[in-house]
Order: C-alpha cells, then sequence, then structure tokens
C-alpha cells in the first residue's frame, strides 16, 4: 500500500511559482505510489499561531495542539500522514505569517521542554520545505537552515529546495511606476529556461519523499 503524503501550500497565489513547485512535488510523490492531501492556508477558515495555552504540555493532549480551529485539519493530516510537503514564497526575508503559524502549532506541540525527552513526537516523518523568492536562491542561506534543523528534530527528516530570482508578474511594463530593482528580461529568460529544471527537480524530490524509509 502506498504512503499518504500532505501537501501544504503556505503561498497565496495560484498558478505561480510556489503552487506550481508543490503541485509538481506532490505529482512526484503520486508517481511514486503515494496518495497526496493538499492544503492550502490561504483557503482555510480562521486560524491563529500558538497562544501558548501549554495544553499540548498536558500527557493527556501530548503532541495534540488543542487550539481548534482552520489550522486543526492541516495538524491532524500532517501526524496522520508519511510525508510532508510545504512551501512558502519568502516575504521581507521570511516565510509568510500564514507559514508560521502552521510551524509554530506543528513544533510547539511536540516540544516538551523535558531535557530527557525534548520531543514527544514518536513518529517521525520526511519534510520537503520548498522556498520561493525573487532575491537569488543563496540570499537566505541561514534562515532555511534553521528551519530545517528545527523541522528535522522536531517532525523529521527534512530536505530543502529553493528557487530563487523567480517571476513575479506576467508583464513587468504595466507596473505603476517602474520596477527597476529587477531586469524583467533576466526574469523571462530564468523562467523560460531554468523553472523549467525545478519543476522536474521538484518532482523528483517529491518522489524520493514518498519512496522514503
Amino acid at each position: 500500500m502506498g504512503k499518504h503524503i500532505v501537501a501544504v501550500n503556505a503561498g497565496p497565489r495560484k498558478g505561480w511559482n510556489t503552487d506550481t513547485l508543490i503541485t509538481e512535488a506532490a505529482r512526484g510523490a503520486e508517481s511514486a505510489g503515494a496518495t497526496v492531501e493538499r492544503f492550502d492556508l490561504f483557503r482555510l477558515d480562521r486560524y491563529t499561531g500558538c497562544i501558548s495555552c501549554f495544553g499540548c504540555k498536558k500527557e493527556k493532549f501530548k503532541g495534540h495542539c488543542v487550539c481548534r480551529d482552520g489550522l486543526t485539519p492541516v495538524l491532524d493530516a500532517i501526524r496522520a500522514a508519511d510525508g510532508l510537503i510545504i512551501g512558502s514564497p519568502n516575504y521581507l526575508s521570511e516565510l509568510t505569517a500564514s507559514f508560521r503559524a502552521l510551524y509554530e502549532r506543528l513544533i510547539f506541540q511536540n516540544l516538551t521542554y523535558n531535557l530527557d525527552t525534548p520531543c514527544c513526537n514518536a513518529r517521525p516523518i520526511p519534510v520537503l520545505l520548498i522556498m520561493t523568492s525573487n532575491a537569488p536562491d543563496t540570499m537566505y542561506t541561514g534562515l532555511l537552515q534553521g528551519y530545517q534543523q528545527t523541522l528535522s528534530r522536531f517532525v523529521g527528516h527534512t530536505e530543502v529546495f529553493v528557487s530563487g530570482n523567480t517571476l513575479q508578474l506576467k508583464d513587468y511594463g504595466k507596473t505603476d511606476w517602474p520596477w527597476t530593482m529587477f531586469d524583467p528580461d533576466e526574469k523571462y529568460r530564468r523562467h523560460e529556461t531554468v523553472f523549467p529544471a525545478e519543476i522536474e527537480k521538484a518532482r523528483r524530490m517529491g518522489a524520493a519523499l514518498a519512496g522514503d524509509r
């Protein structure tokens, strides 16, 4: 029986870079025999980040966030999954607020504050973290290393994939004022020549995640 993978899009734009790479990673997982359950965080019912209620620190709720809102089905699905694909664009040198809300609650529910057993997650699963950015893909190495280390510790072994210098608009000439920070021709060229290879890489990484033992 194939694995069950959860794919989470923490970006708002359908059909663009983050959405595309998550979709292709999910297709890769399906090609390896997995079933995929997808969530788009910007289309869920209202939710928040961790509210520091410490309910998850009680023995009977260990490893479970007790806050009930739009993220509850996502957390429940991840807890039961065999792997996680999650992606976000970079906003102001960070991942989106929607990503952070899920990340806080996903990690904190497994943090025990106990030195002997700091993590209560008894069922680690592999994670693929995807980030897209209009900046070069080498610009946020430290940021992603931090996320990779924490996810690996509290969720499961995490691989990271970054797509940088991404195309933001179909027509940069239609902005109200010139976006002189970017070279539109370079953006178009990269999207046509490099991004297709990144799509293939996302598929391979999704397939590898689904085949991870």
